[in-house]
């Protein structure tokens, strides 16, 4: 991707910093990308990304894409192995929808150009078309398999599956027309019209240093995860929940937050962020206790070494916990070599690097913070909370993945529901042109909400939020940042919070302690306002020193919100395991967080309540607290 030949094309009133766009997407990995280039091409898109290209979950995903595709395979047993990884808490009419269209989204990526294994015998045979990947299909595709699925189930392109799709992709998007690509644009806060339809956003461009409004008739928020809240993450650096914050601060619901799914095999080398593929354990890897050498996988779980993953990595860190090595191994000298070579090169030459021959060596692995499988409440077409905010990928919650995603169901996710996206969007912009034309004395925002269904959620329950100092500093306009505040010392220590505390396995005592030491640093930032960058009187010189502030109060809020949703789970279900609760509730229900508009105004906080009345109550944990939020 060309940097320069992207920010070429952007245009705007230097008199306003207004930049217009039909649809702008922000986030340019699988879910951005997908949703890009199946909207039709009569709309102008904006794709904006944080960093460069390649720096997305998307790029570095490992394994492949999760659908049915093999003869023998059928969708019901699909749907069947992913509710039962998600431990009750999937939306089975979501997780039907997504599943249901696997084949198809296959089929897509092959037309953009992915080269995806062929099965072996196919390998050597040359196509006739003069462009062979035309030919490509999905009953040509070589399925590998990886845990809780029951077959052969996953489409991979070697062992870098993410990085050949966003190639292509990116390629296909770079030769659109009418497809604008940003790197290093990174979105601050949605905009909001009068009638609540969201059309754009607060953006800071890091190439000119200066703030833009990006206006548009849609946004597709394809922002990515959360990962980097914690010290050992899969996810590149610019995954730190930004717009999961966003989209709360704009009006949309919050799902599941608790249930962070942990990779179990990291590489254990270092502070490496590298990933052993599950695949490589579909295919016979096996997992040992370095210090007796036992399989120790025999004795958790019929399924061994292909059990669900919060069950692996639950196994793989009590073995750590009692070994006190800080890995376990995985061990595959047992497989051919030539075979390892062949279908794990990245994975291969990647260890070699470090010294290790994965053909004779055992590979040091633990778990790494890998995927949320919480975020905004989205419906089976994209739809949010929010009028005219669509959102994709892990950013989104559409109950696919229950309380413990199923492997590579991810990717077929993003591209699933980012073509549902392409496919709703013109319909609602053509609604709302329609309305506006007709409607001209109506009230607007009360019939948006028969073109604009929100998503629905079955059997949730509400988590209620401490009340606390740094919300209630907020109300006052004339706070002042403290300066002096680490931020890179901060930031380091809740990552290391993030992982002792709201790990693996947690319980009450540990979150109770993570929330009030979380309240200390918001307290040092002197209440810097998260939900709001106040930047209408600020130059750009000024709203670059203050960004990091802002960006580290984001992430504190979002580790409160993520926390005492733990806290008020009372149960161990999936990726969420509470020691103090080791058993399941009899009702599986979703973790809801209302809007922060919402809560606000029915709060009706007081905005001269005092820091000292606050700190009279040290209730943080109480879970019928209320949060105050804003002003």
């Amino acid at each position: 991707m060309s940097e320069a030949w992207s920010a070429d094309k952007v245009t705007s009133n230097n008199a306003e910093d207004t930049v217009q766009t039909d649809v702008l997407i922000i986030g340019a990995g699988l879910a951005g990308l997908s949703t890009a280039l199946a909207l039709p091409t009569s709309l102008s898109v904006t794709v904006l990304s944080k960093a460069a290209m390649d720096v997305c979950s998307s790029h570095y995903a490992q394994g492949g894409i999760a659908a049915s595709l093999d003869k023998n395979d059928r969708v019901a047993d699909h749907i069947a192995d992913t509710l039962v990884a998600g431990a009750g808490l999937c939306e089975t009419d979501n997780t039907t929808n997504i599943l249901s269209a696997g084949q198809q989204a296959v089929q897509w990526l092959c037309e953009q150009g992915v080269p995806f294994t062929r099965i072996p015998q196919q390998e050597s045979q040359p196509y006739n078309n003069v462009n062979p990947l035309a030919a490509l299909q999905t009953s040509n595709l070589h399925l590998t398999k990886e845990g809780g699925h029951g077959c052969r189930r996953v489409a991979h392109a070697d062992d870098a599956t993410g990085r050949h799709i966003m190639e292509a992709l990116t390629l296909k998007a770079q030769a659109a027309s009418n497809i604008t690509i940003l790197p290093y644009y990174e979105a601050l806060n949605l905009l909001k019209n009068s009638d609540s339809q969201c059309h754009g956003a607060l953006v800071f461009d890091y190439h000119n240093q200066r703030k833009l409004n990006f206006h548009s008739r849609a946004v597709v928020l394809a922002s990515g995860g959360l990962g980097q809240l914690f010290k050992r993450a899969s996810a590149p650096n610019v995954c730190v929940g930004d717009g999961v914050m966003m989209a709360w601060q704009a009006g949309c619901r919050l799902a599941n937050l608790e249930f962070i799914q942990f990779h179990p095999t990291g590489l254990a080398l270092d502070d490496s962020s590298f990933l052993i593929s599950e695949a490589l354990r579909g295919e016979g890897g096996r997992l040992y206790c370095p210090q007796t050498g036992k399989r120790f996988m025999l004795d958790v779980d019929k399924r061994a070494e292909l059990a669900p993953r919060d069950i692996v990595a639950r196994a793989i860190a009590e073995q750590i916990n009692r070994n006190g090595l800080g890995y376990v191994n995985l061990d595959v000298s047992h497989l051919p070599a030539e075979f390892l070579q062949g279908h794990f090169p990245q994975i291969y030459q990647t260890l070699s690097d470090f010294g290790i021959d994965i053909t004779t060596d055992p590979i040091p692995v633990a778990p790494t913070a890998h995927y949320s499988c919480g975020g905004v409440v989205t419906s089976a077409n994209g739809l949010t909370d929010v009028a005219g905010l669509y959102a994709a990928g892990e950013v989104a919650y559409t109950g696919l993945h229950g309380a413990n995603r199923l492997a590579s169901n991810s990717l077929l996710e993003c591209v699933v529901i980012g073509r549902n996206i392409a496919t709703d969007l013109p319909s609602y912009l053509a609604a709302i042109e329609n309305l506006e034309t007709t409607s001209l004395h109506a009230n607007v925002n009360y019939l948006i909400q028969d073109i604009w269904i929100a998503p629905t959620l079955k059997d949730s329950q509400r988590i209620t939020l401490p009340s606390s100092v740094e919300y209630e500093s907020n109300c006052n306009d004339n706070h002042n940042v403290n300066m002096n505040v680490d931020i890179n010392g901060i930031t380091a220590e809740l990552k290391a919070l993030m992982t002792s505390h709201m790990g693996i396995t947690r319980d009450a005592q540990q979150l109770e302690q993570a929330l009030l030491q979380i309240k200390q640093w918001q307290q040092q930032l002197n209440g810097y306002d998260s939900n709001q960058l106040d930047i209408d009187n600020k130059n750009n010189a000024i709203i670059l020193n203050e960004l990091p502030y802002f960006q580290l109060a984001r992430q504190l809020q979002l580790a409160t919100l993520i926390i005492q949703s733990a806290y008020q789970r009372h149960e161990s279900r999936g990726g969420h395991y509470r020691k103090d609760y080791p058993n399941l509730a009899s009702t599986p229900r979703t973790s809801v967080i209302e809007p922060l508009l919402k809560q606000s105004n029915e709060q009706n906080l007081c905005i001269d309540q005092s820091v000292e009345q606050s700190q009279s109550h040290l209730s943080l944990i109480n879970k019928d607290d209320a949060l105050a939020v804003g002003c």
